[in-house]
């Protein structure tokens, strides 16, 4: 394997798998529990992801890391998965992912801002912040979260029933 790590070698592997799939390969981690090992793969695409999706990426996933020995001989657990609400935004996939809705946005000079997501092309991000819209460029977000809302903008409009 050389000089890379083993995260570095499983990202390798994995990413032209998952993107044979339709996916976007967002993250992997590997964590002891107990005896065994969990290898978790993040997968993420435009739209979301579907069971369906997580199921046929898990069989490639496992056909490839079969092939490939790079979890060694010990037992070990497949995770396949979509990113929890609470991933930071870090790219500009993950912007346009959220579209519509709330986020916080930690600027690089530490300030922050909260506003909807109107819209996220490959430069940057446009907010709509207490009504105002709001443009942020990617090389001035550090990064950003989604808040969690307990009554979406769309079911604001009534409930008259």
């Amino acid at each position: 394997m050389g000089s890379a790590s083993p995260r570095d070698h499983l990202m390798k592997l994995l990413e032209p798998v998952v993107s044979a799939e339709g996916l976007d390969l967002e993250d992997i981690t590997v964590t002891q529990a107990g005896r065994r090992r969990v290898l978790r793969v993040i997968v993420d695409r435009d739209g979301g992801v579907s069971l369906d999706d997580v199921a046929d990426v898990s069989q490639a996933v496992s056909a490839a890391l079969d092939d490939d020995d790079a979890m060694g001989q010990a037992a070990y657990t497949l995770e396949v998965s979509s990113p929890g609400v609470d991933r930071p935004l870090t790219e500009p996939r993950h912007w346009r992912r959220a579209a519509t809705r709330l986020v916080k946005a930690e600027l690089r000079d530490g300030s922050v801002v909260e506003g909807r997501i109107t819209a996220a092309d490959d430069a940057g991000v446009d907010l709509d912040v207490e009504g105002a819209p709001r443009r942020l460029e990617y090389e001035d977000l550090a990064r950003g979260r989604v808040q969690v809302e307990f009554r979406r903008i769309d079911d604001v409009d009534g409930d008259e029933g």
